[in-house]
């Protein structure tokens, strides 16, 4: 048996370590591993048109699998292409393994054609980046690199030069164990009793969630209930926490909604489970505040804390509960619950005014009625900017459903991409991109992606012909908007000549019936909706500096934006509240 090459070890690990696919753009100094991936038939090559979007995808693969994933890019601007959509997904705690190859070892740091430092470049926006400067480097390095993915929960980068990946791998290489998954963390008994004794002691206790109470549902309703604690969440956590929860105040942030602001600074005790929600103004400073996370690094960078516990989520909340008092009054999370329902009574009038006769259409409407037509256990991924605010208002999770967005990383173009990677892992789930015009338009060669590998995945675009969320953004800064206006084309006809399935929508009566329509076509699919640029958000509370920027923007129409189902949800729970 000939012997084998670095390429096809690396290759090897990498289906040992449980990767299916491998995506990037061929060319040179890669060329050793794309065909040491052509060779072996547990692994594919996914030939992208942009590197970027080959490390969206497999952050999007990563985030929907639990499992390491992994891209590549050839030599110098190749690898650099990936370094966008790798920040995103080790911000997002994706386990991906990226290959960055390089120059002939033999012309590192002599100014050579193509020439960077990707194990300099990439150490930003990973937990490991190393360059393999020999074979016997293999497969050590290799190995050290995946755990650093898996074992932390994020990006590992290897560089590996075109003429050491052709060479012959070292003999009787160990083919040693790989760690392919992670450990539960549960906190020391001092830190739970600490815990329960803050909890004890507190009349009014809130629960703030984010992505790290991912399978942790049961047992915060469980603590919930013993508590009688509100729930709100930021918008990594709603996917995991807001279905079947009577004590949903809905979101905290930029894009909240509902009374979650209220419960987090009306309470004697806030606790943040699995959060490192950014924006600590929306924190309150005169409340104790106890916080919950696995990842030691980020207890207490957002807000001062009386309390940190390092901890999964399930695993303290397993060991918390039975050791706190029940409690009986349920009078604060009473109001909160009418409150949250109010708020939502308020702001959902404001897209069912004629919404049948509004031309453009509203984007709301677009939103509610795609969360009405989705299957159950669909995939959305959402670009950033105003698609965001449209998905955490209207997207119902029921717990089957996933919603995967740059929500860390906040990088316009993401949805496309991600939407290859988790299609790429079952083509029979309904896979669908919500994206606005803006990021459509800046990754677009991906559509052909779709066509090319024939992924069934469908596009919804919000095309206002702008960047709204920018120009909300000047708009508070008391800004004219400038610079944010798209000149698009018919995207429905672009689509239909990459050989896709295209409808466009200029009114509201048309849109239900193309949803549907492009819903069972068996390929991609595209969508494009032309909606009403005046529509746009603005956060649960207001200072006076943004009423000014506002009010100096005065020629703008200003929509609050709704909440589509979710306020049937409010209207429930309140059922449930007592009357005086």
């Amino acid at each position: 048996m000939a012997r084998q090459n670095v390429a096809e070890q690396f290759v090897d690990i990498l289906v040992r370590a449980g990767v299916r696919r491998l995506y990037g753009v061929v060319g040179d100094s890669l060329n050793p591993v794309v065909d040491a991936v052509r060779r072996n038939a547990a692994i594919d090559w996914i030939h992208v048109r942009h590197e970027e979007t080959a490390a969206f995808a497999a952050g999007a693969e990563a985030q929907i699998t639990g499992k390491l994933a992994a891209c590549a890019g050839s030599c110098g601007p190749g690898n650099l292409h990936l370094i966008n959509g790798l920040y995103d997904a080790h911000r997002s705690m994706a386990p991906v393994l990226a290959l960055a190859s390089h120059i002939p070892s033999s012309e590192i740091g002599l100014g050579y054609f193509q020439e960077t430092h990707p194990d300099r470049l990439f150490q930003e926006c990973s937990h490991y980046s190393e360059l393999i400067s020999s074979p016997k480097q293999m497969p050590r390095l290799l190995q050290t690199a995946i755990q650093h993915a898996v074992g932390q929960s994020g990006v590992s980068v290897v560089a590996l030069p075109g003429d050491i990946a052709a060479q012959p791998a070292p003999e009787k290489a160990a083919q040693s164990a790989l760690v392919t998954s992670r450990p539960t963390v549960r906190p020391g008994d001092a830190e739970i009793d600490a815990l329960a004794e803050m909890i004890d002691a507190a009349g009014r206790v809130t629960l703030f969630c984010g992505s790290g109470t991912a399978g942790a549902h049961a047992e915060v309703m469980e603590f919930a209930e013993k508590i009688k604690s509100p729930v709100g969440h930021a918008l990594r956590g709603k996917e995991f926490i807001q279905y079947d929860n009577k004590f949903d105040v809905g979101m905290s942030g930029l894009l909240g909604y509902g009374a979650a602001y209220e419960a987090t600074h009306e309470c004697d005790l806030l606790i943040l489970l699995g959060t490192d929600f950014p924006y600590n103004a929306f924190l309150p400073d005169d409340v104790k505040i106890a916080q919950v996370d696995v990842r030691p690094e980020v207890l207490g960078r957002r807000s001062r804390l009386d309390l940190a516990v390092w901890g999964d989520v399930r695993e303290t909340l397993r060991c918390l509960v039975p050791r706190v008092k029940e409690k009986t009054n349920r009078r604060f999370l009473d109001r909160m619950l009418k409150k949250h329902a109010d708020a939502l009574e308020g702001v959902v009038k404001a897209y069912t005014r004629k919404v049948d006769r509004h031309v453009p259409v509203h984007p709301e409407y677009v939103a509610a009625l795609l969360d009405e037509v989705a299957d159950d256990d669909a995939v959305f991924t959402v670009d950033t900017g105003m698609c965001n605010v449209w998905a955490a208002r209207y997207l119902s999770p029921n717990g089957r459903r996933r919603i995967i967005g740059s929500f860390s990383h906040g990088s316009m173009a993401n949805a496309l991409p991600m939407a290859i990677g988790a299609q790429f892992t079952d083509r029979r789930r309904q896979v669908v991109s919500m994206s606005g015009d803006g990021g459509f338009s800046m990754l677009m060669g991906d559509f052909l992606t779709l066509v090319q590998y024939d992924l069934p995945v469908k596009v919804v675009l919000f095309n206002n012909s702008s960047l709204g969320m920018v120009e909300l953004e000047m708009m508070v800064s008391g800004l004219p908007s400038y610079g944010t206006a798209n000149t698009n084309p018919d995207f429905a006809a672009v689509a239909r000549a990459c050989g896709a399935y295209g409808v466009r929508v200029e009114k509201p009566k048309q849109l239900a019936g193309a949803l549907k329509d492009a819903f069972k076509h068996r390929g991609p699919a595209l969508v494009d909706v032309v909606t009403d640029p005046n529509a746009l958000s603005i956060p649960p509370k207001i200072s006076a500096e943004m009423v000014t920027g506002f009010a100096l923007s005065a020629s703008k129409i200003v929509l609050d934006g709704g909440v589509g189902r979710m306020v049937q949800m409010a209207r429930s729970n309140l059922r449930n509240v007592p009357r005086p």
